[in-house]
């Protein structure tokens, strides 16, 4: 049995983990990594927060905090995000600690004692004023190919261009807003274009099972022809360049942090760390499209280069993108659905979240969240196809026969099930039928096509229940009552184990429910279906003794999700309110003045809507308004009820505030409100607006208030 590491993408330690994240790179591979340990292989699941770069310099910067700071908060944000919601990393590490360190350094060591780099001298952008040079994310300016002011020197997020710093149109840097000069450095390139015609080429053509987006993209590479690409760059943050005289230098972001998949296996298992890289272990690696190019040809040309033994991805099944409300998920405009807010505020709809993310999963193209089809998915599928057939059966156990299985005395064909004659050489209809085809989408890396045959098997329950109405049968026929129950335990027992990767919580319910708990054996016979093994569909016997029941998953109520629509048009209307701020602030300030304010609106205004003229704005009436009273919402936890003086007007608001600020905190405030938002029933209450809030750097709403007394109604221009 061969070793598996499955590593997913380190995620940037400067922002939490949001839907997007999780929808793309973190549920599908722990779903994976938690097939392949119940099928009883050997696994490593690796994970860790990617701490260097530039974003983490810009945002400490932006802050008035140390780099490390940054990096120390959000790690333990996403951290401790990821172990709250259930994904089973072996470990979840950081790039920041020694062991990291040393093993990136070694390894550039290696390489560069093999003479695998090129030493080339260059001019690159320099900050006179700042006293550095520029990397790529340093510099910003306008896209030559779409005009777009606010792209980076490596990339235009707008219409998705590869630049290079050079090719920007009026470059300005993100550090002090001054403009760059030219000045010559060295620094250590991989020879791309070489490693191409001496291994890539042949690797990645051998690769014709991978996804086709991810094929693609390789070859789209490969046909434009690779070049050198520098692995050093000139920075203080990051992981010193090993070398004499490299003083400044750091590696770059994309040679290290790959190898934080590796020294995460060293840190967790110090002795035998490299049985995991090397001989015949199996390696994949779970991304998103934003990270192929990494993953697929710069990674395994640093293993290729290194030799030792080290293998190479296996699979790299990376997701498209997912959008949200008609969007493109935003960190920097707060256009996102964050996953600790959503634990603190839904800490019991985890596997809810699971399962909506992995029925949209962006696996061949990128898909849509929307708070209304959340809600009907675990409404209508969870709640009314799952959920209520397992209530129904463990209801009625309970109801006929103190759930304790019957003995079922003659077995009548026109109840049967399936055809248990049909149950030849092994061979069961039911697992043939549900089970193996599970098995076998998974194993190609087709989650959402899995999870949805998975509720099939839901809805064939639930079909079978209605058809022979056992509430009613058991007035006429008590053994085939007894036989339809205890045929539709079965389709729960099965249905139980099969949940497990997608939904492990609410599989555990079900599983406690019919008071089983497989063992590893029972569970590696279910697992190994239709691969070489004929499978089995496992039954409880008579007399076993069933446990309670109960309710696997809860409605979701309309004042729940109006909650977090509110939220995001909250951020909609912040956002259009900072563009064109920003936008006046640039007309109404010249020279040194507009080129300081240009470094604080770097990140905000890097991945802004789409452009708004001042028409657009205009139509949003921002007022100054005052609470004079505030009362929570009945039965409501998160809302609050704010009564607000807007001139001579009183308006009723609810907002989704209530788990920061006490009714008593809120009264005599001034805040922001969005006067003229269509008004919206929440709780039987109709909502005439909006207050809009803003979110400091520990995540904690902030009220958008004037810093002097103004009068109620006061407009805001």
């Amino acid at each position: 049995m061969s070793k598996i590491t499955i590593t997913a993408a380190l995620p940037y330690a400067n922002g939490p983990v949001h839907i997007g994240h999780l929808a793309g790179v973190y549920i599908p591979a722990d779903i994976h990594a938690r097939v392949q340990r119940l099928r009883g292989e050997e696994v490593l699941f690796i994970c860790g927060s990617d701490e260097h770069g530039v974003p983490i310099t810009l945002r400490a910067r932006k802050e008035g905090v140390t780099s490390q700071d940054v990096v120390d908060r959000y790690h333990k944000i996403i951290g401790d995000s990821f172990r709250d919601l259930g994904i089973s990393f072996d470990i979840y590490s950081r790039t920041s600690n020694q062991t990291h360190k040393d093993l990136s350094q070694a390894f550039f060591k290696n390489l560069y004692d093999k003479g695998a780099f090129k030493e080339i001298r260059s001019e690159q952008y320099y900050d006179e004023q700042a006293g550095q040079f520029l990397a790529d994310r340093y510099i910003v300016g306008t896209c030559p190919s779409c005009k777009n002011e606010g792209a980076y020197g490596d990339q235009c997020e707008k219409c998705g261009s590869t630049l290079s710093p050079t090719e920007l149109l009026n470059p300005k840097s993100a550090l002090s807003g001054t403009v760059p000069v030219m000045r010559e450095t060295i620094n250590w390139y991989l020879p791309l274009d070489e490693i191409q015609e001496s291994f890539l080429n042949e690797w990645i053509g051998g690769k014709s099972h991978w996804k086709s987006n991810v094929l693609g993209q390789c070859k789209s590479w490969l046909n434009e022809g690779l070049r050198p690409r520098a692995m050093t760059r000139d920075l203080e943050w990051g992981v010193p360049v090993p070398l004499e005289g490299a003083d400044g230098k750091v590696l770059y972001v994309w040679f290290e942090a790959p190898i934080g998949y590796i020294s995460a296996t060293k840190e967790l298992r110090p002795d035998d760390w490299e049985q995991w890289w090397t001989g015949d272990s199996r390696l994949i690696h779970f991304i998103g499209k934003d990270n192929i190019v990494f993953h697929c040809i710069i990674f395994p040309a640093m293993l290729h280069l290194r030799g030792d033994g080290y293998v190479l991805p296996e699979q790299v099944p990376a997701n498209e993108f997912l959008n949200l409300e008609g969007q493109k998920i935003s960190t920097s405009r707060n256009w996102a659905v964050w996953l600790n807010e959503y634990l603190e505020e839904m800490p019991n709809r985890k596997d809810e979240l699971r399962y909506v993310l992995t029925s949209i999963a962006p696996e061949t193209k990128d898909s849509e969240f929307t708070w209304k089809d959340y809600q009907t998915r675990v409404n209508s599928e969870l709640v009314g196809i799952l959920g209520n057939f397992a209530n129904r059966v463990l209801v009625l156990m309970q109801k006929y026969y103190e759930g304790v299985m019957p003995t079922v005395e003659a077995v009548q064909e026109k109840y049967r099930l399936f055809d248990r004659s049909a149950v030849v050489g092994g061979k069961h209809p039911m697992v043939e039928e549900y089970i193996v085809p599970v098995v076998k989408l998974l194993g190609q890396y087709q989650f959402r096509d899995a999870q949805f045959k998975m509720m099939e098997l839901a809805r064939l329950g639930n079909k079978y229940l209605a058809d022979h109405e056992p509430w009613k049968l058991i007035k006429t026929d008590a053994d085939g009552t007894a036989q339809v129950l205890s045929e539709a335990v079965q389709v729960l027992y099965n249905l139980a184990m099969m949940m497990e990767p997608f939904m492990p919580e609410a599989s555990g319910r079900l599983l406690a429910q019919l008071q089983v708990n497989p063992d590893a054996k029972t569970r590696k016979d279910f697992w190994m279906a239709g691969d070489g093994v004929d499978g089995v569909w496992f039954e409880l016997a008579a007399g076993h003794q069933l446990g309670s029941p109960g309710l696997l998953f809860q409605k979701i109520e309309d004042d729940v999700i109006e909650v977090q629509i509110s939220k995001l048009q909250a951020a909609g209307a912040a956002n259009a309110a900072a563009v064109i701020a920003e936008s006046a602030s640039k007309s109404n300030n010249s020279g040194t003045e507009n080129d300081k304010n240009m470094s604080g609106a770097i990140e905000a205004m890097a991945e802004t809507k789409p452009e708004v003229t001042y028409d657009d704005f205009a139509k949003l009436d921002l007022r100054v308004a005052t609470v004079v009273a505030c009362e929570k919402v009945e039965k409501a936890d998160k809302l609050l009820k704010l009564t607000l003086e807007v001139g001579a007007e009183t308006r009723t608001v609810v907002s989704g505030i209530a788990l920061h600020f006490s009714p008593e905190e809120v009264v005599g405030k001034q805040v922001l409100l969005l006067a003229n938002l269509a008004p919206r029933k929440m709780r039987g209450i109709e909502s005439q607006g909006m207050i809009l809030m803003a979110e400091d750097a520990d995540g904690k709403l902030v009220f958008m208030s004037p810093s002097n007394a103004v009068a109620s109604g006061s407009g805001v221009s």
